[in-house]
Order: C-alpha cells, then structure tokens, then sequence
C-alpha cells in the first residue's frame, strides 16, 4: 500500500513527508504506548497512534518505521514535526480512532507483525 492510499483511506492531512506519498509500506500497529512499540513490534512501517509527544518520533525512528499517523485529531508540535523530517518520515493526522483507522488500513490490506495476510 502506498502512503498516499494511507492518507486517502484515513481521510488524513499531510503534516510532512509530502515527497513520501507513493513509498510503499507493508505492514502496521496502532499502540499509544511506546513501550509496546519497542517490545513487540517487528517490521512495522506504519505507526497510528494517539499519543503526541517527542518519543513517539524517537520510537518510530529507533525502529526503523517510515510513516507515523496520529489519530484522534491530534497534533504534533514544531518539534516534533522537524524530528521526524530529520528522520524521513511522514507524519499524517486523522480526525478517526485508533481502532478505526486500524481497521480500515487493515480490511484494504495492510497487514501487522508478521502476518502473511488476512482472508
């Protein structure tokens, strides 16, 4: 899926990574908590969460994720914004649930940790 059909799906605005938009990504978690992240996820190119503050730029970076979707309207900050262009990621916002944009992503196709796919 490309991040493009992320932000279309989501009905979500572009914060950063305009240039990102048709990269690829294969796989997705939604967590608001970064400890999670760090303990159980495993080849996530995608992060939705709620939680908006510096670590979630940081964790996103420190595994390897590409795009990070903040749900629940909510907003980064400047700094927060500028992390993550440091770090080449694109950082979407959404005005839907953590479960609901997950579902969404899910049903058209992205998969999480470590599944093949879903039937």
């Amino acid at each position: 899926m490309k991040i493009s059909e992320i932000v279309n799906l989501l009905d979500a605005k572009v914060i950063c990574g305009d240039d990102m938009l048709e990269n690829d990504v294969f796989s997705a978690c939604g967590s608001d908590m970064m400890s999670d992240v760090l303990a159980y996820v495993k080849d996530q190119a995608v992060l939705l969460t709620g939680l908006v503050n510096s670590q979630v730029i940081r964790t996103a970076e420190m595994m390897d994720m590409v795009c990070i979707v903040f749900v629940r309207s909510k907003q980064p900050s400047e700094e927060m914004i500028e992390l993550a262009r440091e770090s080449g990621m694109a950082v979407l916002t959404t005005d839907l649930r953590l479960y609901e944009a997950c579902g969404k992503l899910y049903v058209n196709g992205l998969i999480g940790n470590g599944r093949k796919s879903h039937e």
